[in-house]
């Protein structure tokens, strides 16, 4: 592998450009988005438990509606491979979303990959088959891949390095948002209107958000007056082919970090309903309170992650090392959730898993604020949709995976065993290949 073509010692690193107004308008766009995001996604992980059913039996609201529905009878390993084909789906997305976003920019390319995924999240109330399901996973993963490589470009755009990691922190909590509100709301619709319509309930946010991000968001440069002209065009360095991106020690340090733990996350997403209907004998009409708890406290992990770098820094770090101090504590906190597969207690496994997505939304927010730490914006974008890629290659393996292990032995205890321990195996690789996460290009 290529050794780093060019270091820049601290010294050389450009001063922080002023602080753009403006900024936590973007962030709460992007939090936003984020939070659609994941509702998308989690509603076949909620309804799991029912799609495994022959029948749904329905609360009628009026009388004479009837009272119940026709389900898929999944089983644990199609289950897998659904969410092994939104995962697949998602690694060949992001390859051309993060290009797709370098080159037309974010006002544009957000809007067209959230009406892409949006449109796919809909189209789940047309299935009637495994295989149907499988289709519009497919086509949710092409969708969503662009979220992320769009959200971490516009906060390199908009945010000086020292406040990234923060407003990182902040937007991704907007997973946990849609993590929390898919529970809320989709066991209710679910219940009284069929697992259909719990398909249908986000796309009226997904427009709205469009035309609000259309019309507010611009890129600093095109937004000098509305910024009151604090800040000025920054000279474009020599553009590299992207294959070029991938001969950087920093990219596959961060490419092994998102390989390891993205799939912990979407094992949270996808199979914690799973783990509390079977483990703990929850029905749809409760299984919403033990998410939203675990899902509510990871959301203050995310701020608090992305806040944990200058708190380090005020005890006098370095800010790459203090983000790598953050980063060691997210991993330590997470090694408890070894011992959740074997508990009794309801609560104590949500003390547990609370701790444990808490962590790892801290963890994101500062792995992600890497690629910025590592390389110029105009390659933010390009390394994100790597590590994204290899994220849902993790993630689909650990789909299909996870369905043999569950359907041959019934237990969780495996895979909480591997989400454990990912985290410290990923930050002693990334440690490693990107030594201090010294920069790969300079700036412009």
């Amino acid at each position: 592998m290529k050794e780093t073509i060019q270091h820049v010692d601290q010294a050389e690193v450009p001063i922080d450009p002023p602080a753009l107004p403006g900024r936590w308008t973007i962030c709460a766009m992007l939090f936003v988005a984020t939070s659609i995001n994941y509702m998308d996604r989690q509603v076949i992980g909620i309804l799991k438990p029912v799609l495994a059913q022959s029948t749904l039996h329905l609360v009628p609201l009026i009388p004479g509606w009837p009272t119940v529905e026709q389900s898929i009878s999944l089983s644990e390993v199609q289950f897998g491979n659904i969410i092994a084909a939104f995962q697949i789906a998602y690694a060949l997305g992001v390859v051309f979303a993060g290009r797709m976003i370098d080159r037309v920019g974010c006002r544009k390319g957000y809007p067209i990959v959230t009406g892409l995924w949006s449109l796919a999240a809909m189209g789940h109330a047309l299935v009637h088959s495994v295989f149907g399901f499988g289709v519009a996973r497919f086509l949710l993963g092409l969708g969503e891949s662009g979220n992320f490589p769009a959200a971490i470009k516009a906060t390199a755009e908009w945010f000086p390095p020292k406040e990234r990691s923060l407003a990182t922190g902040i937007f991704n909590s907007g997973a946990n948002m849609g993590a929390i509100l898919a529970p809320a709301i989709v066991p209710w619709v679910a219940l009284h209107f069929g697992w259909r319509a719990a398909f249908l309930t986000t796309g009226l946010f997904s427009a709205i958000w469009i035309v609000w991000w259309s019309m507010k968001y611009r890129t600093p440069v095109l937004a000098k007056d509305w910024s009151k002209g604090m800040v000025e065009a920054l000279p474009r360095p020599p553009q590299l082919a992207w294959w070029r991106l991938l001969g950087f020690r920093q990219t596959w340090g961060f490419i092994l970090g998102k390989f390891l733990t993205d799939p912990v996350w979407w094992f949270f997403l996808f199979w914690l309903p799973g783990y509390f209907s079977t483990r703990f004998k929850l029905d749809l009409a409760h299984l919403g309170l033990p998410l939203i708890v675990v899902y509510n406290v990871s959301a203050v992990g995310s701020i608090c992650g992305g806040w944990l770098p200058r708190g380090y820094v005020r005890l006098g770090m370095t800010l790459k090392r203090a983000r790598l101090a953050a980063m060691l504590t997210c991993a330590c906190l997470v090694l408890p959730m070894a011992f959740a597969g074997g508990l009794q207690s309801m609560w104590g496994a949500v003390a547990l898993l609370s701790l444990a997505t808490s962590a790892h939304q801290g963890w994101s927010a500062n792995i992600f604020t890497t690629v910025s730490d590592m390389f110029p914006h105009e390659y933010v974008g390009t390394v994100v949709s790597f590590g994204q890629v290899a994220g849902a290659v993790g993630g689909a393996i650990l789909g299909v995976v996870a369905g043999h292990i569950l359907q041959l032995t019934h237990s969780y205890v495996p895979l909480f065993l591997y989400a454990a321990f990912a985290y410290v195996v990923a930050l002693v690789l990334l440690r490693t290949l990107a030594r201090g996460l010294e920069r790969a290009l300079p700036e412009g």
